[in-house]
């Protein structure tokens, strides 16, 4: 049983569908506390050849409260999905794929997500549907009730519960967690390390480490799913 755990994050880079792809099932942690200027509610697409930032409009976003607890702005949402929508069609318009990728974007963002969590949650399961993943993904906060635990210990709990043999996590958490606290528990530890490959963008120098959306609007679904395996186990 390979498991991993990832908070929501609104169209995330490449490395975060690798791995999802690389488990069975994928929990996403929305119960925990929410990250300003993170990349919870925002990402970047190339614009003019260059990364351009956009940010999704929030409620009274804090630190001190859980993901799942943070709204999306009803004000200012809609007048920001049209912007959106413009700025996107600006940067890909010419794309190879840009319409059937508009059109699934089209209807992720046509009506009011309510919460962060709830658009982001379904932007990704947008993709991993296009991709056609078979991933389980599943809320921490619809099945756990270890909120009373944190960090590591929390990981662990949910591993236990899952029956988890291998626990996988992004690379940039790799000082969080010990081999050898996960191996008394008889779960290998392990870090995914994305190699990022290069795909080109119109006739632009290669930008990495954009959102997901950069590489569906470039590339066929079965080139993506064989970037989804360009990564290392560590």
């Amino acid at each position: 049983m390979k498991l991993a755990i990832m908070q929501p994050y609104l169209f995330p880079y490449l490395g975060y569908f690798q791995l999802i792809g690389a488990v069975d099932k994928f929990v996403l942690y929305d119960d925990v506390a929410f990250i300003k200027q993170g990349w919870i509610n925002r990402n970047q697409i190339l614009l003019h050849g260059r990364p351009h930032l956009f940010t999704v409009p929030l409620q009274a976003a804090s630190s001190n409260r859980q993901i799942l607890e943070i709204t999306v702005s009803r004000h200012e949402y809609p007048r920001w999905k049209d912007r959106f929508l413009k700025t996107t069609a600006l940067a890909y318009s010419k794309a190879p794929y840009y319409e059937p990728i508009r059109a699934m974007m089209c209807q992720l963002l046509e009506f009011d997500p309510g919460t962060i969590n709830e658009l982001a949650r379904r932007s990704i399961s947008a993709v991993c549907r296009f991709l056609r993943l078979p991933t389980h993904i599943e809320p921490s906060s619809t099945l756990y009730g270890n909120e009373h635990l944190r960090g590591q210990d929390r990981v662990l709990d949910i591993c236990a519960r899952e029956g988890a043999t291998l626990y996988i996590n992004a690379f940039g958490g790799h000082e969080l967690y010990s081999r050898e606290a996960f191996a008394s528990h008889g779960i290998t530890l392990r870090f995914l390390r994305s190699r990022l490959p290069p795909y080109r963008q119109f006739n632009h120098h290669f930008v990495p480490g954009l959102s997901f959306l950069d590489i569906l609007m470039f590339n066929p679904p079965e080139d993506i799913r064989l970037m989804l395996r360009e990564f290392d186990l560590v």
